[in-house]
């Protein structure tokens, strides 16, 4: 049987590893939203600058 300080050490390398795959798992999440949030702003920007582009041009 394991001993109270293997136990101890065995719950702190389990809760530890948690922690660390829940902080990549949140990194991940939130790299990913703002990539999704640079897309949608870089979606909308092109319309806004072709009409800009075709005015100076017509000019």
């Amino acid at each position: 049987m394991a001993s109270a300080k293997q136990l101890a050490d065995f719950g702190y390398k389990a809760f530890s590893g948690s922690m660390m795959l829940l902080t990549v798992y949140g990194g991940y999440l939130c790299s990913a939203r703002v990539y999704r949030y640079f897309q949608r702003q870089k979606a909308l920007k092109p319309p806004e600058q072709n009409q800009l582009q075709t005015g100076v041009v017509e000019d």
